[in-house]
């Protein structure tokens, strides 16, 4: 049985300019032990799906429709105090985007760590606090440093920290928003063996959230392309990579820098689309690149179904309906 299920889910922004359909229709499983990666461009609502799963969608923000069960249990049904409870860093936890903001700059390190041990296990600060000098040198910083403040740190440093954090209550799953955003090269690849270390050594499983590929090419199972809301290609990461099917994914893959291969790189033309008024049929067909004249009408009028490829990949694209 999967660890995480997440069946037709729809979170919805509800603003004084309209409602913003944020997340619309996305469906996916996680096995334990196992890394997903979400792809899309800024604004296709992977931090939207990330914050629904751990049910921290900032107001106006609402899941409307859907479930997500983690563990044999839809968390969708849950009050708030009971997520808060049993769920939220007891089952699943996350490394949130930009570790400067997800820190409190007036409490030490070590303190913020050991809060949630205290809170969730009972234990004393002291005992707390001695955990977080373990999980700082897990995550490859000096026990020393349960009583530096965030200000003390640096970017990699203070990324450390956080994944720290998320890994306290020793959660079966782990989001990470775009973990690496924020850092340079030579850090995000220390950050990413990290990564890679603790998933092999722990066996959690993990969502990993980013918009650059590359980066995910390097921890993920599988992948699931979002764009404007909606997952439109979904797979075992080999395939994905190597076979794409939907013409985003192939755009997106023809964005990236290759040592061997053409030195030209493509971009995509136009604009995401307004998800207040999302277009009626497919919504990456007013900027695709692949339009077959004998389904151009269908494209625009009739929003295409997720469709199996090959065993376990799937593609939202009338071209293999």
């Amino acid at each position: 049985m999967p660890i995480l299920e997440v069946r037709d889910l729809h979170v919805y922004y509800y603003t004084l300019r309209g409602v913003v359909r944020a997340v619309e229709g996305v469906s996916f499983t996680l096995e334990r032990g196992e890394v997903l990666g979400i792809a899309g461009e800024s604004g296709c609502g992977k931090s939207t799906l990330g914050y629904s799963i751990m049910r921290l969608v900032p107001p106006p923000g609402r899941i409307v429709k859907g479930s997500i069960v983690i563990d044999g249990e839809d968390i969708t049904r849950m009050s708030e105090s009971e997520v808060r409870r049993r769920i939220r860093w007891q089952k699943v936890s996350m490394i949130f985007q930009g570790a400067a903001n997800a820190l409190n700059p007036v409490y030490t390190v070590g303190f913020q760590i050991a809060e949630p041990l205290m809170l969730h296990r009972g234990m004393s600060k002291k005992e707390a606090l001695e955990r977080a000098r373990e999980l700082l040198k897990m995550v490859g910083l000096p026990p020393s440093y349960v009583n530096m403040y965030p200000h003390q740190l640096s970017g990699g440093q203070k990324q450390r920290v956080v994944i720290a954090m998320a890994l306290a209550l020793n959660p079966p799953i782990v989001i990470a928003d775009e973990p690496t955003t924020a850092l340079d090269v030579v850090v995000q690849a220390q950050i990413l063996n990290l990564l890679k270390r603790l998933k092999r050594e722990l066996g959690m499983s993990m969502i990993f959230i980013s918009h650059d590929l590359s980066v995910i090419a390097e921890l993920a199972d599988k992948v699931a392309v979002m764009y404007a809301g909606q997952i439109v290609e979904y797979g075992p990461a080999d395939r994905v990579f190597t076979n794409p099917y939907h013409p985003y994914t192939r755009a997106l893959l023809e964005a990236i820098p290759r040592l061997h291969g053409p030195k030209k790189l493509r971009y995509i033309p136009g604009s995401p689309p307004d998800l207040r008024n999302p277009p009626p049929g497919c919504r990456f067909e007013p900027r695709c690149a692949a339009k077959n004249p004998k389904i151009a009408e269908r494209c625009k009028k009739e929003p295409p179904p997720l469709v199996e490829v090959e065993k376990g990949h799937y593609v939202r694209c009338w071209l293999y309906a």
